[in-house]
């Protein structure tokens, strides 16, 4: 909704979910956005006017740390360019089905010109784990939690509907009210209810605003074994709910023996990482138990890299979504698999006109 403006004829296309949250942003933050919009299913096919005739642009349904994700094949005259940004390869997925391999190796029979690819662990040596390593990682942390009369917090991304519904099934476990709160997972819960994609919406209190998640806060401070709370924050941004906690400014108090399970990684940016790392400081001076990384990523490692270039076999690969030091390795990658680097592989920056 931020760059929309600048290409006001420009239609937005969106799965359901993703058309959700843009909606939900739309309304929380007053934006008038004039382009046409548009929801298309996954493993659609749409035909798009351009200024050198009509586009044939197909979305392929894939897996990721959200819901109903695509990869996108564009057909031009000069061949297909292939958009594969934020995306994994998981066979065992908890919600939604496994990536559509088939058509993937159809495509690459037809041939690809271009691959625009995700490189943010291109340098990880390993396939990424499906997230049902992280649904029994989840199980076993909060199976840990014991003691009733501590407090019981779970942070995690909140966009991570699968990861949300596990959650909410272990808790349910702990006999516990779960509690979500934070304006991040009321957005993103409320869009997956929208599209019928949220099957834990009634067991879970869904809270937003600040006054009344206080006030709920407060219920917890003098009860903390009855609740579980489901919040933001576990990259430790300024102002969530867990970093109010931490600062103790808000009514719930940590204490020594509470317990955080953080169900995510720190996102690798000097920031995050600085900032996390204050934060599980301040934690355990306080004497609360953490157990971090109970977790697997969304984005595809090296061999998961690997596939996809077999599977797609591209003329030329492109590595996106990364900084200088993660686009590298996927470039090391491509020159294992034959690519030349300045010929067949490039590295390109934001605003950049590459030539074929």
């Amino acid at each position: 909704p931020y760059l929309a403006h600048r290409y006001p004829n420009a239609e937005i296309l969106a799965t359901p979910f993703t058309m959700a949250i843009l909606e939900s942003i739309l309304k929380d933050e007053n934006i008038n956005l004039r382009n046409p919009r548009k929801i298309i299913r996954e493993d659609s096919t749409q035909f798009i006017k351009g200024k050198s005739g009509t586009y044939k642009v197909e979305f392929i349904h894939t897996t990721h740390s959200t819901i109903q994700c695509v990869l996108v094949a564009l057909h031009t005259q000069e061949g297909t360019f292939f958009y594969a940004l934020d995306f994994k390869f998981d066979n065992y997925p908890t919600i939604g089905a496994p990536p559509r391999y088939n058509k993937l190796r159809e495509l690459g029979r037809k041939g690809i010109k271009v691959l625009v690819v995700d490189s943010l662990y291109s340098g990880t040596y390993r396939r990424t784990p499906s997230e049902r390593i992280a649904r029994d990682l989840l199980e076993d942390a909060m199976s840990s939690v014991r003691d009733r009369k501590a407090a019981f917090i779970v942070t995690t991304f909140s966009s991570h509907i699968a990861r949300l519904k596990s959650i909410v099934e272990f808790g349910k476990r702990t006999r516990r009210k779960i509690i979500f709160l934070g304006r991040s997972l009321n957005k993103y819960v409320n869009a997956a209810i929208k599209v019928g994609m949220c099957p834990f919406k009634n067991d879970i209190v869904l809270m937003k605003f600040r006054k009344q998640i206080d006030s709920m806060l407060k219920k917890i401070e003098k009860d903390r074994g009855r609740y579980l709370i489901v919040c933001t924050g576990h990259q430790a941004e300024t102002g969530s709910i867990l970093d109010r906690m931490v600062k103790d400014e808000t009514p719930l108090k940590l204490k020594e023996g509470d317990n955080v399970i953080f169900s995510s990684s720190v996102i690798p940016t000097p920031v995050n990482i600085n900032s996390r790392n204050k934060m599980d400081s301040k934690l355990m001076k306080k004497g609360v138990r953490i157990q971090t990384d109970v977790h697997v990523s969304g984005h595809a490692s090296r061999e998961d890299l690997r596939d996809l270039l077999k599977i797609l076999k591209p003329e030329h690969v492109i590595p996106a979504h990364g900084s200088l030091q993660q686009e590298t390795p996927m470039i090391e990658l491509a020159a294992e698999c034959g690519y030349k680097f300045g010929e067949t592989s490039h590295l390109s920056s934001n605003g950049k006109v590459l030539r074929f």
